[in-house]
């Protein structure tokens, strides 16, 4: 355990067996002991040039988050974690296209891995680090090492902010963006590559799964179907209230991507706020659907079909 940045663990992993080298944009599902139960997260794999069969991950403490986070950050050396991994489903796109790399905050982690593909293949690319300020921002020293003169910092601490519509302006045409970062972030710049009229499979993106647009509040959720009606704590999602309820829902990448957990909402005293980088904007829109994984409702209570 290494404090890279405040509140940014660098975990270091040792394998029983050593590692080979992990994919570029790869992650490590990861298992978590919470007063609830064991549960699953998912942390990118840092990318720091080394080769010596161990694997690291860093991870940003989150009071505000589902609990993951602060568990992470009481491991001390010799702890043992269950780790699934390394698994690839941030790749870079096969070729020498151009990129741009854009992240924010702890968004850098996967940024790391992609960044150093890209150099290896000889593509053009650059990279835009979006944080509050340099102190607060891991491995820019590294960053800023492993490739000169292409890596731009955004401090907003010193008035620098990434305006998306530029970032996408910047892309080469046939080129690539990669972004990670939060929901906020990732909507803006989606917005602006579907303006700009870019092709959809051109831009790849990677979501933390617990940003949203507004802090965690509880509410509670009735499913007349099961004549259910559950509690849903700020550091709960509304996937594991209903499981724990006993209300089987599907689910899979637990980070508001793949769609599976979708479910119905039938009505909302309150806003949903939309966490997943799933539905479409005109879905988000209608508010007649919502991940049960990652997105909430901004309000006393909702009733849902599942």
């Amino acid at each position: 355990m290494r404090e890279v940045a405040p509140d940014i663990a660098l975990i270091t992993l040792s394998p029983p067996e050593p590692a080979p080298t992990p994919p570029p944009g790869s992650h490590l599902d990861v298992t978590v002991r919470l007063p609830s139960g064991d549960d699953t997260r998912s942390y990118s794999v840092v990318d720091l040039g080394h080769d010596d069969g161990l694997l690291r991950m860093a991870v940003r403490r989150q009071p505000e988050g589902r609990g993951g986070s602060l568990w992470m950050h009481t491991l001390k050396p010799g702890d043992a974690l269950e780790v699934t991994g390394p698994l690839d489903e941030f790749r870079p796109t096969p070729g020498r296209a151009p990129g741009v790399l854009l992240a924010a905050g702890i968004g850098i982690t996967p940024v790391l891995g992609l960044a150093r593909a890209l150099r290896t293949r000889g593509s053009d690319y650059r990279i835009v680090y979006a944080g509050r300020s340099r102190d607060r921002m891991a491995f820019t020293t590294e960053l800023e090492s492993a490739h000169p003169g292409l890596v731009t910092l955004a401090e907003s601490a010193r008035g620098a902010r990434v305006d998306p519509a530029e970032v996408v302006a910047g892309v080469p045409g046939g080129g690539v963006l990669y972004v990670c970062g939060p929901m906020g972030l990732l909507s803006d710049v989606r917005r602006a590559w579907q303006q700009d009229g870019r092709p959809p499979g051109d831009l790849r993106f990677e979501t933390f799964g617990t940003s949203g647009s507004h802090p965690a509040r509880p509410y509670r959720v009735t499913v007349p179907r099961h004549g259910v009606t559950v509690e849903v704590p700020a550091g709960t999602s509304m996937l594991d209230a209903l499981q724990e309820a006993g209300v089987e829902v599907l689910y899979d990448c637990l980070r508001g991507e793949c769609g599976l957990c979708r479910v119905r909402v039938l009505e909302a005293q309150g806003t949903i706020d939309h966490r997943d980088v799933f539905l479409s904007a005109r879905q988000r829109a209608e508010g007649d659907q919502m991940c049960a994984c990652v997105s909430r409702i901004v309000g006393p209570e909702a009733v849902i079909d599942c």
